[in-house]
């Protein structure tokens, strides 16, 4: 998983619920525990497996998405940012140092990892042992900063669906929403504001 897909999966976490609210894949540690055990790879936790999810890195984790989202708030200008937080956006300034201190919790070295029939991969890895828990929100820290100061940064955007809260990065000049049901819900609002200013309905 690239520092693209982990840091809008983090994101993402916070999306519409299918009945016109918001749900929050990271309510609760039980949230946390599934959605990192999906990603223990990319969360520098696959050896150990993820840490237990505890209150503290439920906390953490949480913190650092609003930090995540509120830069894309940023990154999406001058478009809308998302409906779930444009009203709670943290200042840029506060959202980057969360970030930054989070990504240099835990040090890290480079390491050629050079496997049978594969070609070498050069890895950033964990220097020493830090805390599993340090491991994940700094692997998170870090996606999140490697994606906001990539490519991919200037493709990224709110869907403007209808009561849809997530961040997308545009595959296609054409796309205009994150998914083709958003795309569908958009259209379906249009077509009923139509109706409705016409007189029809």
């Amino acid at each position: 998983m690239d520092a693209t897909r982990l840091a809008l999966d983090l994101a993402v976490t916070i999306r519409h619920d299918g009945n016109g609210g918001v749900a929050d894949d990271l309510a609760d540690t039980a949230g946390l525990a599934a959605w990192t055990a999906d990603r223990a790879a990319a969360l520098d936790c696959a050896e150990d497996g993820p840490p237990p999810a505890d209150e503290a890195l439920l906390t953490a984790v949480r913190e650092l998405r609003a930090a995540v989202r509120s830069l894309f708030a940023r990154a999406v200008r001058p478009g809308p940012p998302s409906s779930a937080d444009a009203h709670r956006l943290l200042p840029e300034d506060e959202a980057l140092a969360r970030l930054n201190a989070a990504a240099a919790r835990v040090p890290t070295a480079p390491r050629l990892v050079w496997e049978p029939g594969a070609p070498p991969v050069l890895r950033d890895l964990p220097a020493g042992a830090p805390p599993a828990a340090d491991r994940l929100t700094a692997a998170l820290a870090r996606a999140a900063l490697a994606f906001l100061a990539g490519p991919d940064r200037d493709l990224l955007r709110a869907c403007p669906a209808p009561r849809c809260v997530r961040y997308f990065v545009k595959d296609h000049a054409r796309q205009e929403w994150c998914t083709p049901s958003c795309g569908n819900r958009a259209r379906v609002a249009r077509h009923h504001e139509r109706r409705r200013r016409s007189g029809d309905v």
